[in-house]
């Protein structure tokens, strides 16, 4: 079992609020799609609100109330890429430009923490952040290019 676990963030852009009409089949698969990754193997931890919900509804360190954000942490590589790919959550992510603004910047990033460690939302969005100023490192990486957990 390793020492590290890995964190990731993204963030998107909605082309409407998430109680419109044109975003209600997004938010309506929130629920389901969250729990289908708290079952999936390899899974530690996600963001959520204040009422245990979506992390869509918590707030960024960002002035535009379109922008929402996912934050987790999953024992390894492989499983956050089993989750995203071999699940249901596929076919969300595919549909992902119904609901959100295609942007030409980065806008996920992975790290490793310490395992049993609990990431920031600040922390995680300034990540993010420094992913599109400075490129992959360390300090934060893209599932594209992978940096190895520390030893």
């Amino acid at each position: 079992m390793s020492d590290h676990h890995l964190a990731q963030v993204n963030v998107g852009t909605l082309h409407h609020p998430l109680d419109a009409p044109e975003t209600a089949e997004f938010v309506e698969a929130l629920g389901p799609i969250n729990a289908l990754a708290e079952a999936a193997p390899g899974f530690v931890w996600r963001l959520t609100d204040d009422e245990g919900g979506s992390s869509s509804y918590v707030a960024l360190p960002a002035d535009d109330p379109l922008l929402i954000v996912n934050l987790s942490v999953w024992t390894d590589l492989a499983s956050l890429k089993a989750f995203m790919y071999d699940t249901d959550h596929v076919a969300y992510l595919r549909r992902r430009g119904e609901w959100f603004a295609r942007v030409a910047e980065v806008t996920s990033a992975c790290w490793w923490v310490p395992a049993g460690t609990v990431p920031e939302v600040d922390d995680a969005y300034a990540r993010l952040l420094h992913l599109r100023a400075a490129g992959p490192s360390a300090r934060a990486w893209t599932l594209a290019r992978p940096v190895d957990p520390p030893t």
